[in-house]
């Protein structure tokens, strides 16, 4: 049943093992998905108590979480606010799976596509210009892998992720690699990023990781970044959905 606060209809409950944790989950899609503009006051912790079933600390606890995830403004004498979108903490797990478990549009996947894609790149390039022959062995044996289980999908994807994950954990940019590593995965949980299957994608992808490593061994910098945001960039053109009354992306 939908209950009604001061005009504003929530949808039906949904159970879960933690309330908390389920006050949070819900609040976090209803903001993310608009149905809590930026600027719209969060109705008083009574209503909120009574239409999760949980004590008014329960919803206390909620809103500093949300407070924390950027998502509302609390002030005193005013109430909590929902923050305008540039304040939003969109790599906090639960953000950041709201944002595309809720994007038909896969605009999301658009965005995140383009900063994985520039942050990569840079992590490949400065591999590049100072990479060992220790380091190229490695980068190389992950390509290797990748070869060698060629037409088996859940173990190549996973060998792929992998090939990633070294380039960045031996660029040694820490931040970069955290950031990427937290937008790869959420990503790769999601059937959208994985989108259409299509033809001679073993072949284009095993082509386009070869020339990265290629331009990693000769330490060609403007190469390596080119070749990674490249890679990236098209691979995720190739396989995406098609949005709202078009065709797939080309």
């Amino acid at each position: 049943m939908t209950a009604r606060l001061d005009g504003f209809a929530f949808p039906p409950r949904r159970p879960a093992e933690r309330l908390g944790v389920a006050v949070v989950s819900e609040l976090v899609e209803l903001i993310v998905t608009g149905q809590l503009d930026a600027g719209q006051l969060l109705p008083p912790e009574g209503p909120l108590s009574e239409h999760f079933g949980v004590s008014r600390t329960v919803i206390r606890e909620s809103v500093k979480r949300l407070e924390e995830k950027g998502l509302v403004v609390v002030s005193q004498g005013r109430g909590t606010q929902v923050a305008r979108v540039g304040s939003w903490n969109m790599l906090d797990p639960v953000v950041l799976s709201a944002l595309i478990d809720n994007d038909e549009s896969l605009g999301v996947l658009d965005e995140l596509t383009i900063v994985r894609g520039s942050l990569e790149a840079a992590m490949a390039g400065t591999l590049a210009s100072r990479r060992t022959p220790e380091e190229l062995t490695r980068v190389e044996h992950a390509l290797a892998v990748m070869r060698e289980i060629r037409h088996e999908s859940d173990s190549f994807r996973q060998a792929d992720v992998v090939f990633h994950f070294t380039v960045m954990e031996l660029s040694g940019n820490r931040l970069a690699e955290n950031i990427c590593k937290r937008l790869y995965r959420r990503a790769m949980e999601s059937s959208r990023f994985h989108g259409m299957a299509y033809e001679s994608a073993f072949e284009s992808t095993l082509d386009e990781h070869a020339r990265v490593v290629d331009a990693i061994a000769r330490q060609d910098v403007a190469a390596a970044e080119r070749t990674m945001r490249d890679h990236i960039v098209t691979s995720w053109q190739r396989r995406r959905l098609a949005g709202p009354g078009g065709g797939p992306a080309r």
